[in-house]
């Protein structure tokens, strides 16, 4: 099951894929193009040129997984400029698969707690 609470690091693959690519496709770009490894402990989303459908590759302890989104009305908000893999964080995901920008401005910034010693 998706559950973007579970992961710590999330790539996304700025610009539009070839979404006819599965696993072994991906995860080939994964490792060409981002220079990372498709096998750790991360998420990477791809987009189609359309920007209605995306993918998510991540490795699970034996096997990949490959999480498929078509949108019936509308399209992501998802970055057209092409260039290196984006670092993103488990809120930004969630803002993109509910349809909104990656950078809200309006939302409230994390506040962390310090703990006085």
């Amino acid at each position: 099951m998706l559950n973007p609470e579970t992961v710590e690091h999330v790539y996304l693959a700025p610009g539009p894929t070839d979404l006819r690519k599965s696993i072994d496709g991906l995860s080939a770009l994964v490792t060409a193009v981002f220079e990372l490894d498709p096998f750790s402990d991360r998420w990477f989303v791809f987009c189609n040129r359309q920007r209605d459908k995306l993918k998510i590759l991540r490795w699970d302890h034996n096997g990949f997984w490959l999480y498929y989104r078509r949108l019936e009305k509308g399209r992501f908000r998802w970055p057209v400029e092409t260039g290196p893999a984006l670092s993103i964080t488990r809120r930004q995901l969630q803002w993109l698969l509910d349809g909104l920008s990656i950078e809200q401005k309006q939302a409230h910034r994390p506040v962390h707690a310090r703990i006085a010693v």
